[in-house]
């Protein structure tokens, strides 16, 4: 397994564990934690990968982060809401139903 697909399948299998260990992680890739460290750096880039120290520390998904529900972050929020009030008519309709849909409920 290449690192490409390693990277792959790590975010696929923290989007159903939602946390790990590095630790962990290497063992069930075969990898040193080095690696695994090296992994997340990259995949953080791209997805909502958090990591905290200590002794409850870990690798997490950010909680706002679900794939099979399509959620908006609250940046995303954030920026939708603001351009919202320039708009009328259908277009505020249409607004509000993606902001129904995809925000977190209690966000905006």
């Amino acid at each position: 397994m290449g690192p490409s697909e390693r990277r792959q399948a790590i975010w696929e299998y923290l989007c159903s564990a939602r946390f790990d260990t590095t630790k962990r992680l290497a063992d069930r890739f075969g990898v040193c934690e080095r690696t695994i460290r090296n992994d997340l750096v990259v995949l953080s880039c791209t997805y909502p990968v958090e990591t905290s120290v200590g002794p409850y520390g870990g690798i997490r998904i950010s909680d706002w982060y679900h794939p099979e529900q399509k959620r908006l972050s609250p940046i995303q929020t954030s920026l939708l809401v603001r351009v919202r009030i320039t708009l009328e008519g259908e277009d505020l309709k249409i607004m509000d139903s993606i902001l129904i849909q995809f925000a977190l409920p209690g966000s905006y």
